[in-house]
């Protein structure tokens, strides 16, 4: 719906799993949003997120090209999900731990090694299938090293969380926006491989913006006299991260929900819209429907940075009703005038939604244990899109593609109406 140290840590004792924690502002920001921290920040994720919104055309028109099916699309997918959901754990324990920004660094890396070796692959007309879902594994397990990072470096570069998080978002709309429709280009022109080579350089800006982020000292864990980590300490961290998200009931309630509807909503859709759309309309047309959500996404985006609702969650919960259209939409074969507006109102909600969401986990939650936290979360939000993946061919051979689609809304639905029932979501105030 993929896909992130702080100074004046608080505790988790002192604080509560209940607390409203003030935003922790990095030092010598001032009331700036856009510091050059900020600025360095923004434009890696703005700049990668092109990229990532450009793989799923280069991914599907690519495999299809060479005779795959959408189920071989979702496997792929699924193998990148699952690595990711497995190992984002333990890299928010390491995030703690050591230095967030290396580790965001060397990820980053890592994946324009992967992402240069698929542009080969398709470039040179190699492509095995076995191929493209080890790369999905690297990546995904990269990703898991990146995510966790991504929470409290954000809390560091501006002290305006929610406007960070909006502009952030509205970002990725731009890039929802501009990037499929310039992958179907690429496609379109060239081949997928192209795509995949465009991927590689936007990882290599991002790492250099990264590397050049100057961020105040952040506090680390307890060492050992030889600078390791304290026997059993890596476990103890994992249990008291476990412990932290379990006491709060309005965080693994949401996840809990969330993963039915990972699983039959964000799971099933990428694969069999991509499945739907591009041999009826073209990958011209999948770009299109992708850039109907990301202006969407812009427009949610910039909605949430001025609608601050006192109880932000409550509030955008309301999105998730809007993005029932998105899967509903392809599923009913609606023409694409119709099926971008659709996907356009969807866009919206998610956005508002999202940013709600994270500004709630960002704010709420004492900085010394936030990689940890939002690990937890992460993981949790994830763990069940690979089976949805990897379950979206079956069901569609089974049941019907436009039929699975259409129940993807109805549980949308369903979703949203049970996180209104929670008393503890729909009551969590803003963090003051």
């Amino acid at each position: 719906m993929s896909p992130v140290t702080s100074s004046a840590p608080h505790t988790p004792a002192a604080a509560g799993p209940g607390a409203r924690l003030a935003p922790q502002g990095p030092e010598g920001l001032g009331n700036s949003l856009w510091s050059i921290n900020f600025r360095l920040y923004f434009t890696a994720r703005s700049v990668a997120m092109l990229g990532d919104t450009m793989l799923p055309v280069a991914l599907s028109a690519g495999l299809l090209s060479y005779g795959y099916s959408a189920g071989d699309i979702g496997l792929v997918m699924a193998a990148t999900t699952a690595c990711f959901a497995g190992f984002v754990i333990f890299g928010g324990v390491i995030a703690d731990r050591f230095d967030a920004r290396r580790m965001m660094i060397g990820a980053d890396l890592a994946r324009v090694c992967t992402q240069s070796t698929a542009a080969v692959l398709f470039l040179t007309h190699s492509v095995r299938l076995w191929e493209v879902v080890l790369i999905g594994v690297v990546n995904g397990t990269c990703a898991a090293v990146f995510q966790p990072g991504v929470a409290s470096t954000v809390v560091r570069v501006a002290r305006d969380v929610q406007g960070a998080n909006a502009v952030t978002r509205a970002a990725e709309s731009g890039a929802s926006l501009a990037g499929p429709a310039l992958a179907g280009v690429l496609v379109g022109f060239t081949s997928a491989g192209a795509v995949f080579a465009v991927h590689a350089t936007t990882y290599l800006t991002s790492a250099l913006c990264l590397l050049a982020l100057r961020l105040p000292a952040a506090g680390t864990r307890a060492r050992d006299g030889g600078g390791k980590a304290a026997p059993g300490a890596f476990r103890a961290d994992l249990a008291e991260g476990w412990r932290e998200f379990r006491a709060r009931t309005w965080m693994w309630s949401v996840i809990l929900v969330w993963t039915v509807y990972t699983m039959c909503v964000m799971g099933p859709f990428i694969p069999l819209a991509a499945g739907q759309i591009i041999p009826e309309h073209g990958a011209g047309a999948y770009g299109l429907m992708n850039s109907a959500l990301g202006a969407g996404t812009a427009v949610g985006a910039l909605t949430a940075m001025r609608l601050r609702a006192d109880r932000p969650l409550r509030a955008g919960t309301f999105g998730i009703f809007a993005f029932a259209l998105m899967p509903t939409a392809v599923g009913l074969d609606l023409p694409m005038p119709w099926l971008c507006c659709g996907v356009f109102a969807a866009g919206i909600g998610g956005a508002f939604w999202a940013v709600n969401w994270a500004t709630s986990v960002q704010t709420q939650v004492p900085n010394e244990i936030l990689n940890r936290i939002h690990a937890y979360e992460v993981a949790g939000s994830v763990a069940m899109l690979p089976v949805g993946q990897a379950l979206a061919g079956p069901a569609a051979s089974a049941l019907g593609a436009r039929h699975v689609l259409q129940a993807g809304g109805v549980v949308a639905v369903c979703v949203a109406v049970t996180l209104l029932c929670i008393p503890a979501v729909r009551g969590l105030r803003r963090a003051r």
